[in-house]
C-alpha cells in the first residue's frame, strides 16, 4: 500500500474505533493522541540525517541491529562464542544505560573508548558476567576499527557541517577535500553529497554536477551516484513541507543565533531531528493545523499527556533519542515512538 494511503487509512481507522486499540486510561478530554508522520512530507529521512554517536546508533549504523543481534562474523579475529551478539535492555545494564542516550558525553567520541573498557572491566556487574564484558568490549573495539578505517570522525564532521550550518564556502571545499580522500568510502562520498545537494539545491553557486562529476572520476558507482538525484527527488524543496536547513519562523531563527553564539559541546552532535521541533511544539499547544491536520474531538491547542508517534517509512535512532529526552524533560508527557522498520545508511 503506498505511504499516502497508508496515513489516510489510519485516520480513518483512528475516527471509527476512537483509539479504542492502546490500552490507556482514557478520560473524557484527555484521549491520547496517535501522531502519524508521512516520511517523505517530513523528511525524517536518513540521507539528511549526520551520522549519530550514541552507542546504540553507532552499533546499528556500522555493524547493524536485527531483532537486537549484531553480526560479527566479519570482525578479525573474531572467537566462534561472539560471532553473533544479542544487545538488550532487559537484560544488559549497561547497554540500557547507555545505549540510548550516548556514551559519557565526551567531547571527541573515540575519545571514549579507554573509558569504556575501564568502565565495563570494573563495574560490578560485569565482573560476574565475563561473556557481558567481552561482548561489548569486541563491539566497541569493532566501531573502533571501522572508524578509523573509513575516517568516519572527519566525514561526521562535514556532515553535521552541511546539516547545522549555512555557509555554502566552507561546506563546498570541506566536501571535496574528503571526496579526494581515499579512506572515505564510496557510500559516505555518496552521503556527503547528497546532503549537499538537499541542502543547496536551490544555492545560486550551487556545484552539484562538478560533484557528480568528482564522484565519477573516482571511481564511485553509478548506483550510488544516481541516488543523489534521487534522494533531492524524493525529499527535495519541491516535496517537503518544512525547511530543514534554514528555519523561517522568528523563534526558530533566534534559537539558531543563539545556538551560533554559544558554539556547541560537540561539533558530532550538533543536529536534531525534525521530529524534536514538531513534537516540542506540540506539547506546549502551539503547533500549527495548516501543517499537521488533526482528527478528533479536541484540537492540537490541547496539550496531550499521550502521543503515539508512528513514522510510515521508518525512524532512525536519532528519533529514538529525541523521544527518549523529551520525556525526561517534560514529567506527565509520556511519548511512544513507533515505525515501519529502523534506518540506517544501508537500509
Amino acid at each position: 500500500m503506498p505511504q499516502e494511503q497508508l496515513c489516510s487509512a489510519c485516520g480513518v481507522g483512528t475516527e471509527e474505533y476512537k483509539l479504542a486499540c492502546f490500552e490507556f486510561s482514557l478520560k473524557a478530554m484527555n484521549f491520547p493522541m496517535l501522531f502519524v508522520i508521512l516520511l517523505r512530507s517530513s523528511f525524517a529521512f536518513l540521507f539528511h540525517h549526520p551520522r549519530q554517536w550514541t552507542y546504540q546508533a553507532m552499533v546499528h549504523e556500522l555493524l547493524g541491529i536485527n531483532n537486537n543481534r549484531i553480526d560479527l562474523s566479519r570482525v578479525p579475529g573474531i572467537s566462534k562464542d561472539l560471532r553473533e551478539v544479542v544487545l538488550s535492555a532487559e537484560n544488559d545494564e549497561f547497554y540500557a544505560n547507555v545505549g540510548p542516550s550516548g556514551l559519557f558525553g565526551v567531547r571527541e567520541p573515540f575519545a571514549l573508548l579507554s573509558p569504556l573498557q575501564a568502565f565495563v572491566e570494573n563495574y560490578p556487574q560485569f565482573k560476574k558476567m565475563s561473556g557481558t564484558v567481552s561482548k561489548h568490549v569486541t563491539v566497541v573495539g569493532e566501531l573502533s576499527r571501522l572508524v578509523g578505517e573509513r575516517n568516519l570522525l572527519e566525514v561526521s564532521e562535514v556532515e553535521q557541517e552541511l546539516a547545522c550550518q549555512n555557509d555554502h564556502s566552507s561546506a563546498l571545499q570541506n566536501v571535496r577535500r574528503l571526496l579526494q580522500n581515499p579512506k572515505v568510502s564510496e557510500l559516505d562520498a555518496a552521503r556527503l553529497v547528497m546532503l549537499y545537494a538537499l541542502h543547496y539545491e536551490r544555492h545560486s553557486s550551487g556545484s552539484l554536477p562538478g560533484l557528480l562529476t568528482e564522484l565519477k572520476n573516482r571511481g564511485v558507482s553509478e548506483k550510488y551516484r544516481k541516488l543523489v538525484s534521487a534522494v533531492v527527488e524524493y525529499g527535495g524543496k519541491r516535496i517537503r513541507g518544512s525547511d530543514l536547513f534554514s528555519p523561517k519562523d522568528a523563534v526558530a531563527i533566534t534559537k539558531q543565533f543563539l545556538k551560533g553564539l554559544k558554539g556547541v559541546e560537540n561539533v558530532y552532535t550538533q543536529h536534531q531531528p525534525l521530529l524534536h521541533e514538531t513534537l516540542d511544539q506540540l506539547i506546549k499547544g502551539k503547533l500549527k493545523d495548516s501543517q499537521y491536520p488533526y482528527l478528533g474531538p479536541n484540537t492540537l491547542r490541547d496539550r496531550p499527556q499521550d502521543i503515539i508517534v508512528f513514522i510510515i517509512g521508518g525512524a532512525t535512532y536519532e528519533e529514538a533519542l529525541t523521544v527518549y529526552n523529551l520525556n525526561r524533560t517534560n514529567p506527565g508527557v509520556r511519548i511512544v515512538l513507533g515505525g515501519t522498520t529502523i534506518h540506517n545508511t544501508k537500509r
